[in-house]
């Protein structure tokens, strides 16, 4: 991890969301008490059981949360994408994380202080709704993924997640490849799978005509019948 100084914050730019319901003393404050931290790819951010104290906005990368579970195996709960902010419900629940944050590739991140954050929430309403609504948000998607996890089959488990990354992430020039490279190893994880039926089912998906697959990128040729599959479950 290493630090960078506060002259190259970008902060306007960056956070914008945030920045536009600031006033101009609070976004001072911000700049005064913010830092920018550089992860290297696969570099833990933190880990399950530390205590929280700063909300991290990602400003650059891709960062995924997992959780520990049965026999010590991860599951990826959620990906962080640009300009999203995570890291801060744990402390609103005076709690410690219950989760693990990794960086994905190279990442930039904006960290500010909890103590700061919350005397920010204390005195500007605006800020206050927009964090309960980032939270409900987040919420209603857990909510959604775990039914979903659960209850679907493999095939619908595997065309969610592809349609995920798809929704999250973009595509690249060509408009069909999906711009995150997941290994197959993380890949089950989203899905809530083993690696070897992800793999099964993944070239179930390239003989049927519906991704084509070259090393760890993958290409949707037919989304139309990925979301059918998807929604059947």
């Amino acid at each position: 991890m290493i630090v960078q100084g506060k002259d190259e914050l970008g902060l306007s730019a960056s956070m914008s969301d945030v920045w536009r319901i600031l006033t101009d003393e609070e976004r001072q404050m911000i700049r005064v008490h913010a830092k920018i931290l550089h992860f290297k790819k696969n570099e833990m951010i933190y880990y399950e059981g530390d205590e929280p104290t700063d909300m991290m906005c990602l400003l650059k990368g891709k960062v995924k949360i997992t959780k520990s579970g049965v026999g010590g195996r991860s599951q990826i709960i959620r990906m962080i994408k640009p300009i999203q902010y995570f890291a801060y419900r744990a402390y609103f629940a005076r709690e410690p994380f219950v989760t693990n944050a990794t960086a994905f590739e190279v990442s930039k991140i904006c960290v500010i202080p909890m103590t700061v954050v919350e005397s920010l929430v204390r005195s500007n309403a605006k800020l206050a709704m927009y964090l309960i609504r980032q939270l409900s948000v987040d919420l209603g998607v857990a909510d959604a993924r775990t039914v979903n996890l659960t209850q679907k089959h493999i095939r619908g488990r595997l065309a969610e997640s592809l349609l995920f990354l798809k929704d999250s992430y973009g595509l690249e020039e060509d408009g069909a490849t999906l711009s995150l490279y997941l290994s197959r190893d993380d890949l089950a994880s989203l899905s809530n799978m083993t690696t070897s039926n992800a793999i099964r089912t993944l070239s179930n998906f390239v003989s049927e005509h519906i991704i084509g697959l070259d090393g760890r990128k993958i290409k949707i040729i037919d989304e139309e019948r990925l979301r059918k599959i998807s929604r059947m479950g």
